[in-house]
């Protein structure tokens, strides 16, 4: 959890200050020495060499920082710290407008192989089950990414979704639309998510309560979302009336369950297919020749969907694929869902140069 949090700060904050360019992450596991290495490197803004010995104090942020209005400049300093708790130390270079490297390492032990399979969801949530009220969800979150994450998800299966960028207009938008359940972000400005749980909850509970019965009756649910790594964070937030507790990044699977077990949603699934397994013959139709034989417009339109991390074109061309070669398609489709787009960008750049 420690390393997940460590990794998930410095990538926002790549993402955060790197608005052309690239984001790299490298690994590197020293056997020898019993320890990973890593690297996260941007081509963002960058920090000037004269802030960087101030970069990892607490509540202080570089003058990158204060112009982005991003954070309090406490997460770096907690990402650190977890470091020296695994025995490894943080390093960063920058230049002002340069971009930023920060590297790191931890300590590991060798473990005997396990034969553990992971654990993979085996259906998904298409929709709400028929003949239930119109749920009305509100989405409090001061990122408009995060936001729509969710919206999109939730009004996908049917949902009546609002959105807060902060806990004033949260509480606005639930004295207004009163919605069945808020899913809160905790850390937002203007007013933070536990003030706005708090406020919230009182005024709830000086209310007159409904008296229609069913599912406009009940009170609202409010479910914190919070990127916080530490278990008293969820004492914390429990104590301010909350009545659930999500970290990010979660999964859809968390969304769906808090839903279900707060509100009583009933859902419509689809059962996943198990991944299908591959043979020898069938991985080895990945080559030049198998290509070769397709369209010059489906390699194009593969090549195209593949660099522009398209998934929904992906799936569309491998469909069509598949009418023309099986096995190649089979193939060519673990390959993306095991991220391995560089192998087939490799042999349709291949390709299309003997062309």
């Amino acid at each position: 959890m420690k390393l997940r949090q460590i990794l998930i700060n410095l990538l926002s904050n790549a993402i955060n200050f790197t608005s052309k360019g690239g984001i790299y992450v490298k690994i590197k596991n020293h056997e020898l020495a019993h320890k990973i290495y890593f690297e996260v490197e941007d081509t963002g803004a960058g920090i000037d060499v004269s802030e960087l010995d101030k970069l990892f104090q607490a509540f202080v942020q570089t003058k990158t920082g204060e112009e982005s209005q991003q954070g309090t400049g406490l997460g770096l300093t907690i990402a650190r710290s977890f470091v020296n708790l695994m025995g490894g130390e943080m390093t960063v270079s920058s230049r002002a407008g340069g971009g930023t490297i920060f590297k790191f390492d931890i300590k590991v032990n060798s473990v005997e192989n396990a034969d553990r399979q992971r654990e993979q969801p085996t259906r998904r949530v298409i929709a709400i089950a028929p003949n239930q009220p119109r749920y009305r969800i509100l989405v409090a979150d001061d990122a408009f990414d995060n936001r729509q994450l969710l919206v999109k998800l939730l009004s996908a299966i049917g949902f009546e979704v609002y959105e807060a960028k902060n806990g004033r207009e949260a509480i606005e938008k639930w004295e207004r639309y009163s919605p069945h359940l808020i899913f809160m972000d905790m850390r937002m400005p203007v007013m933070d998510g536990y003030e706005a749980t708090k406020q919230i909850k009182a005024k709830a509970s000086s209310s007159s309560p409904l008296v229609n019965g069913g599912i406009e009756s009940q009170a609202t649910a409010i479910i914190a979302i919070t990127a916080s790594s530490f278990d008293e964070e969820k004492a914390i937030v429990l104590s301010t009336g909350c009545d659930d507790f999500i970290r990010k990044p979660f999964r859809e699977a968390n969304i769906f369950d808090a839903l279900h077990k707060h509100m009583g949603v009933q859902f419509v699934f689809e059962e996943l297919n198990a991944a299908p397994s591959f043979t020898e013959n069938e991985v080895n139709v990945l080559t030049k020749t198998a290509f070769s034989e397709l369209p010059t417009e489906l390699v194009a339109n593969l090549q195209q969907a593949i660099s522009n991390l398209d998934l929904e074109q992906m799936e569309t061309v491998i469909s069509q694929i598949r009418e023309i070669n099986q096995p190649l398609a089979r193939a060519s489709a673990a390959c993306i869902k095991n991220f391995q787009y560089e192998q087939l960008l490799n042999l349709i750049h291949t390709l299309r140069d003997e062309r």
